[in-house]
């Protein structure tokens, strides 16, 4: 039975802080131009602190929030998880961390034991590049089939980290094999496997491909990051997904994001919880606590804060 529109905590298992002014991100410097899904991105290319996100959050029970590695310096992934650990005694978020790690590297063992000792981090990001298109699939292969890269990957466990992916949904093929072959380690897969573009025949082939790794048991999914270039985030445009998504994992290996400041490109924070809240109210009330608040809590070890 339905309970209605989530009035319970929430849990952002998907955000970012950064200072470009004072730390070098290189796709945030002044002239940086790279290709982005959502288009034109200068507007992000500013301070995003936790007093920013607060302000954007007002008026919503978010009580933790874990950050999501920020294509930060690549000589220095170290570096961003001080400053994120940092952040976070300074203002108490965020509560996890997922660290940057670059699996194919000659250094990936002290890279990730290091990551590792940190107190907040859960998890590592290394996105496998790959086909850009579903035309280009099988040429070439994304870094989830290149040994050296599984052979860092393979040291996750070691540490008990997870892994976040993000991958777009014409590459789950690889994603699938990574999980089967690596069962003790949790693939927590970003934006719902990146559903672009919307025609029919894509969300039809995107439902197939999720389906496939919706089949291994250490598979969970963030809904978020689902913006569509040039279109305002609303329900009606992600309802469907957000159903699909928690028919096909279940309530328990869900989980939003708010992909904050990037998402602030489509929408305001309000828009996209109350959203969310919108699309599950039909949902029992015990699966829109395990979707906003619990998945995230169990799959990142968070501790329940006190305010909820």
């Amino acid at each position: 039975m339905a309970d209605g529109i989530w009035d319970g905590p929430i849990v952002d298992a998907h955000q970012h802080f950064w200072e470009p002014a004072v730390n070098h991100h290189p796709w945030l410097a002044p002239n940086a131009r790279i290709p982005f899904s959502y288009g034109d991105y200068s507007a992000i290319k500013r301070r995003y602190l936790p007093d920013d996100y607060r302000q954007d959050a007002s008026g919503q029970n978010i009580v933790q929030t874990v950050y999501v590695e920020t294509e930060w310096d690549p000589t220095d992934p170290i570096g961003e998880t001080r400053y994120a650990s940092g952040i976070a005694a300074r203002f108490g978020v965020p509560n996890a961390i997922v660290a940057q790690a670059w699996l194919h590297r000659t250094d990936v063992a002290t890279v990730l034991a290091e990551q590792a000792a940190f107190p907040l981090v859960r998890s590592v990001r290394h996105k496998p590049e790959g086909p850009t298109s579903p035309d280009e699939v099988g040429a070439p292969r994304t870094l989830m089939s290149d040994p050296t890269w599984r052979d860092g990957f393979a040291l996750l466990a070691q540490h008990g980290l997870a892994f976040d992916l993000q991958t777009p949904w014409w590459n789950l093929d690889e994603a699938v094999a990574l999980a089967r072959d690596f069962p003790d380690t949790t693939i927590i897969l970003n934006h719902a496997g990146l559903p672009t573009p919307r025609d029919a025949g894509s969300l039809a082939a995107w439902r197939a491909a999720m389906a496939g790794l919706a089949d291994c048991p250490n598979a969970v999914v963030k809904l978020s990051g689902m913006g569509v270039p040039g279109e305002r985030w609303t329900p009606d445009s992600n309802g469907w997904i957000v159903r699909t998504a928690i028919a096909l994992f279940g309530a328990d290996r869900t989980m939003f994001g708010s992909n904050f400041p990037v998402d602030s490109l489509c929408a305001t924070l309000t828009e996209i919880v109350d959203g969310f809240k919108a699309i599950l109210a039909p949902l029992p009330r015990a699966e829109q606590q395990a979707f906003f608040c619990d998945t995230a809590r169990r799959v990142y070890r968070l501790a329940p804060p006190f305010n909820t």
